[in-house]
């Protein structure tokens, strides 16, 4: 017979894939509620499993969850800041529409950064997904959301691995094109600091080499 935290330090491993199991003793309840797991109370009130059970139901739901495939359709929505949020919001409930009339099972990645970050999480979680020959298809409003600059590479490297890439709208939106600015904002920015940057070590580097002539 096995106590609840037995249980736990037992089968912890089986229990950790998936999220709504890892409250191992709500779940142990609720089955007990079910009919489905019959636990021994000792003298004190305290619940004894039998391991038989335990080992039982667990095996069932590992074999549900394995049954049950992951979305093979990714929706993907960006904005380039927090204030964009309301934007944001939209495009997932258009993509979502687009993909619910279509009866398609899909997922959804939404991420605040800019389009000329190359190391942006969704971007990254979408490529990964693709590789590993999890989608079909990749869903986007605008183009744009995927990248702001080098789209064909993405493009060229989803079809490799059998992805489609399905653009909504090709016509850009009022507030795409304000955050084209501020990305555009943004690169110069980069640029600039660079630049100064460079510049500015020259500088200091040319005064410790004065300062030590004067002193030579």
């Amino acid at each position: 017979m096995l106590t609840a935290q037995q249980i736990r330090e037992r089968y912890g491993r089986f229990w950790a894939p998936f999220p709504q199991m890892n409250h191992h003793r709500n779940t142990l309840l609720s089955w007990e509620k079910q009919g489905i797991l019959h636990p021994i109370r000792t003298p004190g009130g305290r619940r004894r499993y039998r391991k038989e059970e335990i080992e039982r139901l667990l095996s069932l739901g590992l074999e549900a969850h394995s049954e049950r495939p992951r979305p093979r359709t990714l929706l993907y929505a960006r904005v380039s800041t927090k204030k964009q949020e309301a934007f944001l919001q939209n495009q997932i409930a258009r993509l979502e529409a687009f993909a619910r009339e279509r009866g398609w099972v899909y997922e959804v990645v939404a991420e605040v950064a800019s389009g000329v970050n190359e190391n942006r999480r969704g971007l990254l979680k979408v490529l990964n997904r693709a590789k590993n020959g999890e989608l079909e298809r990749v869903v986007v409003e605008y183009e744009d959301r995927l990248a702001r600059f080098g789209l064909e590479y993405i493009r060229r490297f989803l079809e490799a691995f059998g992805v489609e890439l399905l653009v909504l709208n090709g016509k850009e939106s009022e507030e795409v094109h304000r955050e084209l600015g501020e990305d555009l904002v943004a690169v110069v920015s980069s640029f600039a600091a660079r630049i100064y940057g460079r510049r500015g070590a020259r500088a200091r580097k040319g005064e410790r080499e004065d300062a030590e002539g004067k002193e030579a």
